[in-house]
């Protein structure tokens, strides 16, 4: 495991994934993060690469070939290199290789950059195209925090608060995982979602293009809080396993296929492009 600290938090980070396990706040040792039950869900921040969410039929298809990927790709299986680390700062690479490629067709490196800056943890992805055609690939993140995170609280006393007014349109997921075609809007007040077990008992909830590019996870019971921030990444999903203790809160470049896709890679929504020897890259953060 890799620890990273500074005056106000500590990180832990795991190279199987290059995920993320533990968000400390010092001075009142909260940990912020799932605790990642196996009985509810063994995760606690996978990241999401080469793909987001599902594919329809678990395939998509480039160049007339077809290609399997699981839900949410390979990354999260996959075991990061260290290519720089300090006190307070890491940052993990993971390269294609031949198993890779015969699963995702393309060249690349992905680095993950974390960053402790006060009582904030920067969360960057950098995807580098090092093939010579175009890379068509989506990432995100899906870390889970934990709710509560203050003492003698319950979950229903906590929501999620938006930090722009607007309708909330949720793109309900078929049972295999796809985006329906239909969005429903969802009634909130005040910017603020609330918390309840039943809110995930049919799956996640997914959002596109919102106006707010921060949420904060809150109670109106404890000072103590969470903000989020996703800002330039198109889409959002808000998720836990049934009946846990937690809230995912995920920043996507990419999403799950419609249920109306018809495989092709370069014209799945949300599917990023990136040209031979160009780089993307995003950075979520969180607060505490």
């Amino acid at each position: 495991m890799i620890k990273l600290t500074n005056a106000v938090i500590s990180a832990t980070i795991n190279p199987k994934g290059a995920e993320l396990t533990s968000l400390v706040h010092l001075p009142t040792q909260i940990e912020y993060m799932w605790s990642a039950d196996p009985a509810f869900w063994g995760k606690t921040s996978p990241v999401l690469f080469p793909i987001v969410g599902a594919l329809k039929d678990n395939t998509f298809i480039y160049k007339k070939k077809s290609y399997t990927l699981p839900r949410h790709g390979f990354a999260r299986d996959r075991v990061f290199a260290i290519e720089n680390q300090t006190a307070d700062s890491v940052t993990l690479l993971l390269k294609s290789d031949e198993a890779s490629l015969a699963l995702f067709p393309f060249a690349f490196e992905f680095r993950l950059h974390y960053t402790l800056a006060e009582n904030k943890l920067n969360v960057k992805y950098d995807v580098r195209n090092v093939g010579e055609e175009t890379m068509y690939f989506s990432v995100g993140g899906h870390p889970a925090f934990a709710v509560p995170f203050a003492a003698g609280k319950s979950y229903e006393d906590y929501y999620l608060e938006f930090n722009s007014t607007e309708d909330l349109m949720r793109w309900p997921l078929s049972d295999g995982g796809l985006v329906e075609t239909t969005p429903e809007k969802m009634a909130i007040s005040n910017n603020r979602l609330p918390l309840t077990k039943e809110l995930f008992y049919q799956d996640a909830l997914v959002f596109k293009h919102l106006q707010a590019d921060s949420v904060t996870l809150k109670s109106d019971k404890t000072p103590y809080q969470l903000q989020f921030h996703f800002k330039d990444f198109p889409f959002l999903g808000i998720w836990a396993a049934k009946d846990a203790d937690f809230v995912c809160i995920e920043p996507w470049c990419g999403i799950a296929d419609s249920v109306n896709h018809n495989l092709q890679l370069s014209n799945k929504e949300g599917i990023n492009k990136l040209e031979a020897n160009q780089s993307f890259d995003r950075t979520w953060a969180v607060e505490v």
